[in-house]
């Protein structure tokens, strides 16, 4: 693809797009990985994942896809060393009762779900050896009961972290999996909220239109930050991973509007940057923000500050989701920093930020692609807007992001 025909970006500050990829016909992007000067990119729509060459990151070339069984989504993955583990779960967006995102986001998905008959899925992990890196060959699976893995953090060694929802709970709860041998994978400790094991008799005693669940943790050292959307956060001693303990939980919605999506902890400052996903549209969820925990008292973790929110223009009236939604991990390998931190802001774009001060968070760079060219996301009425899903910047700092159905954006930081 040559620079003349890259889409034109709506706005950008200290960024600039120096390619683009459609992801061989399916730009339906969630999570993105880049390894190996490979990017391996989980869908929403298009049941599988796809592989994009991204060693000339200015010319990416589409270099494969890997089916899901039948009736199963892999929207996140997580690449290390030879291994690619994709996440499979009931492709929740294909069945009509999730048509209205409201009753994906306001209620638990066992509630919606209970009482279909027909197993037409896959649930649990499929690990690949990436080896060869357009290659992926498939070398077991963890097979779990229920809908499934919604996302996994994995980063070597013998212990992958899974968000799952299994027979028996109302949502997604924490898993610990051993990779001693990545042939047969296991399942080691689990972790929930009080309330969210229905069958052990527990009840949710939280308000009606919430929903509690994990969506992932994220490790450091034997401390898992735990994201549980409206749920809060919590801080898990992991030192034992066949049994989890709290260390503590804060949740601020209400008043808050929840949907607490990723908590990325900078150990070296003792801070832990905490995102709100905006999760309906035209803020109607309201406004969600990007948090900055201090956490050298693990017990007591307190706010400090806010970072900025998007002003060049009215994005809440440009239609779709306006707020945040991911933030680059910090994953070994990728670019490392803990006072440039990345995020993606659904339809005001990719935004950057220095927390050199941690009490004074400022924007340093923004990049909000064009409209998406096409709609692959299927559900009636979705705005044909830029939903700027995932980000992750590689160990040169070139920054990628997927959309629902813009394609893969490849961003270089000027700032």
């Amino acid at each position: 693809m040559t620079m003349q025909s890259l889409p034109t970006p709506e706005y950008s500050h200290n960024m600039r797009l120096i390619g683009h990829s459609d992801q061989g016909g399916k730009p339906d992007g969630v999570q993105v990985m880049v390894h190996r000067s490979y990017a391996y990119i989980g869908h929403m729509v298009s049941q599988g994942f796809s592989i994009v060459d991204v060693r000339d990151p200015k010319k990416p070339r589409s270099a494969g896809f890997v089916p899901a069984p039948p009736g199963t989504w892999n929207v996140h993955l997580q690449a290390h060393d030879d291994l690619l583990l994709v996440i499979n779960a009931r492709d929740l967006f294909a069945d009509v009762r999730f048509a209205d995102e409201k009753v994906y986001y306001t209620r638990s998905v066992s509630e919606t779900v209970q009482g279909t008959q027909q197993r037409g899925w896959s649930a649990g992990v499929r690990i690949f050896d990436i080896s060869v890196p357009d290659q992926p060959k498939e070398i077991s699976f963890l097979g779990l009961d229920g809908i499934g893995v919604h996302r996994i953090w994995y980063v070597g060694g013998r212990w992958a972290y899974v968000s799952a929802l299994i027979d028996g709970y109302s949502d997604y709860i924490f898993l610990t999996i051993d990779l001693a041998d990545p042939r047969n994978p296991q399942v080691a400790g689990r972790w929930w909220l009080p309330g969210m094991h229905t069958a052990g008799g527990e009840t949710p005693d939280w308000p009606e239109g919430k929903r509690y669940a994990l969506h992932h943790a994220i490790i450091s050292g034997d401390t898992a930050y735990a994201s549980w959307r409206d749920g809060g956060l919590t801080l898990l001693d992991i030192k034992d991973r066949s049994a989890p303990q709290l260390i503590s939980h804060r949740n601020w919605s209400p008043p808050f509007g929840g949907g607490t999506h990723t908590a990325l902890p900078l150990p070296d400052r003792d801070l832990l940057v905490v995102l709100d996903e905006a999760v309906l549209d035209n803020q109607e969820d309201g406004e969600k923000l990007i948090w900055l925990f201090d956490v050298r008292e693990p017990s007591n973790p307190v706010s400090i500050s806010t970072f900025p929110q998007p002003g060049e223009r009215d994005y809440v009236s440009k239609g779709a989701h306006f707020g945040p939604h991911n933030l680059h991990e910090n994953r070994p390998g990728s670019f490392i920093s803990s006072t440039l931190i990345f995020a993606t802001y659904q339809n005001a774009g990719v935004r950057a930020y220095d927390i050199s001060n941690p009490y004074q968070p400022k924007e340093t760079g923004a990049l909000v692609p064009a409209a998406p060219a096409t709609m692959m996301d299927k559900r009636p009425g979705r705005p044909q807007v830029i939903q700027s899903c995932d980000v992750f910047v590689d160990a040169q700092g070139i920054i990628y992001s997927t959309d629902y159905n813009g394609g893969l954006s490849i961003i270089e930081y000027l700032g």
